[in-house]
């Protein structure tokens, strides 16, 4: 990995910082076949799909029961870790429910709001062989902690599903697990299956298929954000360890090919030296493939800003997943600092503690979302309603800008509905 100085970027070097996107253009029309069969043929399609892609045939769709043996053949280590980990995030979750309230926002006008979960979500958990009890954990406790009745969890078959995975969905508390991977799995939760039930929202990561099918099924069930791969920005400046830049880079590398991992400085010596940590930390990994195909990708680098304020700019603009702010004060950076997912202040908090176990959420938005939106929280399981009551005095108060308004629009019956109340109110005094 090389230092590139950020002022001498390229239109075409911005574009591939700055214009991400999930790779799903590509593969919609193969994925509306996919949905569009599921949706027609049910468990058939599921069956088929399934045998297709995966190599599974499947025996039963419905595992929750498998989820139960799991959770009580692991070892004790790994059991006390996820329920650690679902404790953690179930406190913090717990703390971002709203209230319901209502107050006087004038003589007679009660005004207030009121909060109830969505009924039915399903949770897409990554899996097959590999093992992601996290992805469960950060899906499903905050579903269970706002109330929602039923949570469904779709997890990739494979022919031993990993029992880690299946112990944390088991922990979280799904009420239903569907071994089901990819667009088929969201299309059966978007539409419903002879065994998945159909649900009313669908949250959770997976690869370019699921986002595909997240994208295909929007509007007929509600979708938590379109997902792409892994990102991190790190802000570093002379005071930061470049070996512990070079760790979160390298770690965030290590989820795909396709992840943008970058750090940012306005010191040169840090630059250099982050630059020749990564080369070597990333020889030693277990997965230095995936890792060097990262690292080649021309949304990565160490970038060396003029000063710290091009720094931060060009992190706003970036609006980055994960973004880690290592340096002699991080509040000033961070308050100059509106777009990110998930914030991880100073050399004590790994990207990898919001991944597992500090409580926060690490279903976060890519491609830029972090703009306009933020990651899984309580209120993606949640809707809200508004309440009001007048009092005679209280319509009577606001009667004429009602009225004149709506006959302003030319909505006369609306301006009549109104001054029906008050003549009659006026009528039997």
């Amino acid at each position: 990995m090389d230092v590139r100085e950020l002022a001498d970027l390229g239109p075409a070097d911005r574009t591939a910082f700055f214009d991400r996107d999930a790779g799903i253009d590509a593969i919609s029309d193969d994925v509306r076949e996919i949905v569009d069969r599921v949706h027609e043929e049910g468990d058939v399609a599921v069956r088929e799909f399934t045998s297709e892609f995966d190599g599974v045939e499947l025996g039963n769709i419905d595992i929750t029961d498998a989820c139960g043996r799991a959770y009580e053949d692991l070892e004790d280590d790994v059991r006390e870790a996820i329920e650690t980990a679902a404790d953690n995030v179930r406190e913090f979750h717990e703390a971002q429910l709203p209230e319901d309230w209502r107050r006087e926002f004038g003589p007679g006008r009660e005004l207030g709001r009121r909060f109830r979960p969505i009924e039915r979500v399903g949770v897409y958990v990554p899996g097959g062989s590999a093992a992601y009890p996290s992805s469960a954990i950060m899906g499903v406790v905050p579903a269970v902690v706002a109330g929602v009745d039923h949570v469904a969890v779709v997890t990739p078959p494979a022919d031993e599903l990993n029992p880690v995975t299946l112990a944390a969905i088991h922990v979280a508390g799904a009420d239903a697990v569907y071994s089901v991977g990819g667009a088929q799995a969201i299309a059966g939760l978007a539409y419903g299956t002879e065994t998945i039930t159909r649900v009313q929202k669908i949250v959770g990561p997976g690869n370019k298929w699921v986002t595909a099918a997240k994208a295909a099924v929007r509007g007929d069930v509600e979708i938590d954000f379109l997902a792409g791969p892994s990102e991190v920005v790190v802000v570093a400046d002379e005071t930061a360890d470049p070996d512990l830049v070079a760790a979160e880079l390298v770690a965030q590398a290590e989820h795909d090919p396709n992840a943008s991992v970058v750090a940012v400085t306005d010191d040169a010596d840090t630059a250099d030296a982050v630059a020749a940590a990564v080369n070597e930390q990333t020889a030693v990994r277990e997965r230095e493939d995936v890792i060097r195909g990262a690292l080649e990708n021309d949304a990565s680098g160490v970038l060396l800003a003029r000063s710290m304020s091009e720094a931060i700019l060009f992190t706003e603009e970036y609006a980055p997943e994960h973004l880690s702010i290592i340096a002699g004060d991080e509040e000033s950076i961070l308050e100059r600092i509106d777009s990110a997912g998930s914030v991880f202040l100073g050399p004590n908090t790994p990207v990898a503690a919001g991944d597992y176990a500090s409580g926060t959420n690490h279903v976060l938005p890519t491609n830029g979302g972090a703009r306009v939106t933020g990651g899984l929280s309580i209120e993606t399981f949640l809707r809200s309603t508004t309440v009001q009551r007048l009092s005679a005095e209280g319509l009577t108060d606001i009667g004429d800008t009602i009225t004149t308004l709506a006959d302003a629009e030319g909505l006369e019956a609306h301006a009549e509905s109104v001054r029906r109340r008050i003549e009659d109110r006026e009528d039997d005094l």
